[in-house]
């Protein structure tokens, strides 16, 4: 299963696009990739309608349209929303690219496309909103939640199920930035360069003693963990699920 399943399925999309082909296409990739909430518009002012009574958390937008070109209706949905846009387009010229998001777009894709490409990009836009919304509760709260797992920056102090657990040095800023790097691959010399420092050796055996030992006191079952996640041959994540 996909570890966003969970936290993405009830986030609404916008199709819009005046070729029903490509419409339906998209939709049906998208429902297998567990989105459910999908809603589609072949014209400009259909879009504009359907985005003011549903809010989408997110819009696909055509830009060679019947009635008002995307162009257009980006400009005009910049004045109800702040969502990511991503154009679909065949024009593959940068003057095109440029204008897009200069005037209000998230991302570009030019036809023809992957659908499952089109997926990937706007579960990347959901990984990197939920990422800026975790680092905003980290500025503002100095607190990072997960799970049943509370790190307070300020003081310091880790908590599981509201009992503080005791962490030494090296585990708690481990945990810190796994937790402040949430659902990103996090290489294992990037971790120890962030933690230990460039000139320690031996790190990677230190590294995984490491991960055990936090594994051990913040996950429920430290041999399947579901929070410190390994990424073979890659490095570690933390997962964090939007709630």
């Amino acid at each position: 299963m996909d570890i966003y399943t969970t936290s993405m399925n009830d986030k609404k999309i916008l199709l819009v696009d005046d070729e029903v082909d490509i419409l339906n296409l998209l939709e049906a990739v998208l429902l297998k990739e567990s989105f459910e909430k999908i809603y589609k518009a072949t014209c400009g002012h259909d879009a504009i309608k359907i985005c003011k009574e549903i809010k989408p958390d997110i819009i696909i937008l055509d830009i060679m349209m019947p009635d008002i070109d995307g162009f257009e209706v980006c400009r005009i949905l910049r004045q109800i929303t702040l969502v990511p846009i991503i154009f679909l387009s065949a024009r593959t010229e940068d003057v095109d690219k440029l204008l897009g998001l200069g005037i209000g777009g998230d991302d570009y894709i030019t036809k023809p496309f992957s659908p499952k490409e089109v997926a990937f990009r706007i579960k990347a836009h959901f990984r990197r909103s939920e990422y800026m919304a975790i680092k905003d509760q980290v500025k503002e709260k100095n607190v990072i939640s997960f799970g049943d797992i509370e790190i307070n920056g300020k003081k310091g102090e880790v908590k599981k199920s509201g009992i503080a657990i005791t962490l030494t040095a090296k585990e708690y800023s481990l945990l810190l930035y796994l937790a402040q790097n949430p659902n990103q691959i996090l290489s294992k010399n990037k971790i120890f360069q962030k933690v230990w420092g460039d000139d320690f050796e031996g790190y990677d055996n230190t590294l995984m003693v490491h991960i055990r030992h936090l594994r051990q006191k913040i996950e429920d079952d430290s041999a399947n963990p579901k929070h410190i996640i390994t990424v073979k041959g890659l490095g570690y994540k933390l997962i964090i699920e939007d709630k």
